[in-house]
This record gives C-alpha cells, sequence and structure tokens, in this order.
C-alpha cells in the first residue's frame, strides 16, 4: 500500500516572547499613521511583547521609511520591523513616485538585511478609503501588520540554517557589501 504524501509543514508561531520589534511610522497623513500604530502596538502586546522589546521610530514620510528600517534591521535592533505610511491619490504622478518608491526600497531593505519588514503603507484614492482600512470597515491594518510581524519573526528563526550561533534575528554584526 502507498504511503500517503505528507509534506513537512513548517507554521510560525503567534508568539512574540523573547523578539524585538520596530515600528516605523510615517508622521504624513498621521491621523491614518497613528490608528495603524496603536492597532499595530496593540497586536504585539496581544501577542506577549514587552514594552522594553519595542521601539517605534517616526520619520517624516512614507518615502523615509525603507531607510529608517533598514538601519533598525542592519542594526540587529529588531526581529522583524513594521513600516506604517498612508500615501493619498492625488492630481499629480507624485503619488505613483512615492508610493512605488516606498514600497520597492522596503522590500530591498529586507531582501538586503534579512529581517521581515512588514508592509503597512496604506496606498489609498481617498481619504475615506485610508479612515476604513485603519480601524473601520476594513479593520485595523496595524494590527494585521502587528501580527504579522510576529509571525514572520518566528519563521525566520524556524528557517534558520542549523548550526547557526546567532541566537537572534537580523544580519551578522559589522558591515555587509
Amino acid at each position: 500500500m502507498k504511503e500517503s504524501f505528507a509534506p513537512k509543514q513548517i507554521r510560525p508561531s503567534a508568539a512574540a516572547s523573547g523578539f524585538r520589534f520596530a515600528v516605523v511610522v510615517s508622521r504624513f497623513n498621521s491621523f491614518i499613521t497613528e490608528r495603524l500604530l496603536a492597532g499595530a502596538l496593540d497586536a504585539l502586546e496581544a501577542s506577549g511583547a514587552l514594552a522594553k522589546d519595542v521601539e517605534v521610530v517616526h520619520v517624516p514620510g512614507s518615502f523615509e521609511i525603507p531607510l529608517a528600517a533598514k538601519k533598525l534591521a542592519e542594526g540587529g535592533r529588531a526581529d522583524a520591523v513594521i513600516a506604517i505610511g498612508c500615501v493619498l491619490r492625488g492630481e499629480t504622478a507624485h503619488f505613483d513616485y512615492v508610493a512605488t518608491e516606498t514600497a520597492r526600497g522596503i522590500q530591498l531593505a529586507q531582501l538586503d538585511t534579512g529581517v521581515p519588514i512588514i508592509f503597512c503603507v496604506l496606498t489609498c484614492d481617498n481619504l475615506e478609503q485610508a479612515v476604513d482600512r485603519a480601524g473601520l470597515k476594513g479593520g485595523n491594518k496595524g494590527r494585521e501588520a502587528g501580527v504579522a510581524a510576529v509571525e514572520m519573526a518566528n519563521l525566520v528563526r524556524q528557517l534558520r540554517p542549523a548550526g547557526n550561533p546567532r541566537d537572534r534575528g537580523g544580519p551578522p554584526r559589522g558591515k555587509r557589501r
């Protein structure tokens, strides 16, 4: 009789204990980003993160998020970073440039450092859509980002090669080239 096909499953834990987190939050559109931040912090606390293990860094706008997130990840200060911002479509192409380059910068930062950077930058056509995603109809995307940060910190630790002496996430100490 043929054995059933049952591949190994790797599922991340939802426990934040023992991990460090950083949140980079844009001050631009703070009416929205502060709600997202509150949701993210609530999720981290509910998952067991300690206040001393969570660092919040404020930046002027979404375009500045990738650099701050990368610096936090490179410095080994966090096992996962949450990037919070809000870009609203206007009448010019500015929205497209900021939204695209912010997303690209965040993705490059996490790939360069090996530290998960959770994308919680709302890119909405109008303020109503942003409000819905920051706690009304669409739930709070910041809370979802907090949950994702905990899961990814756990997953990265589980996926670390055997024999790796580092007991925390983040890149090796020293310069990377």
